[in-house]
């Protein structure tokens, strides 16, 4: 599996090369885009991007968890979480890729 991270810095360039705006224009709509995103995540609405994907805010309960190692019970707080889930043809395309 590789290391390699996708950053902002590759997204704004991959935006320049493809689109052909100036890198400052190409990073300023990077950073807008995913400004957009996380305003939308906040305010606890559904951000669905088609053939990749949907990311939704849960808000998860208090519980009472436990210390794997003593065995001890710990109050857990009510907490609000990100989750993301891959459309069918993001599976397909990871799961493609995983076979060459």
């Amino acid at each position: 599996m590789s290391e390699k991270t996708l950053t902002r810095m590759d997204l704004s360039e991959a935006v320049f090369r493809e689109v052909g705006l100036s890198r400052n224009d190409s990073a300023q709509l990077v950073e807008s885009v995913l400004a957009h995103m996380s305003d939308a995540l906040v305010q606890g609405e559904q951000v669905k991007i088609s053939s990749f994907g949907t990311f939704n805010v849960r808000d998860k309960a208090a519980r009472v968890g436990r210390n794997p190692k003593t065995g001890e019970e710990v109050p857990i707080s009510p907490r609000r979480v990100l989750t993301f889930r891959p459309s069918h043809l993001m599976k397909e395309r990871v799961a493609a890729g995983n076979k060459s």
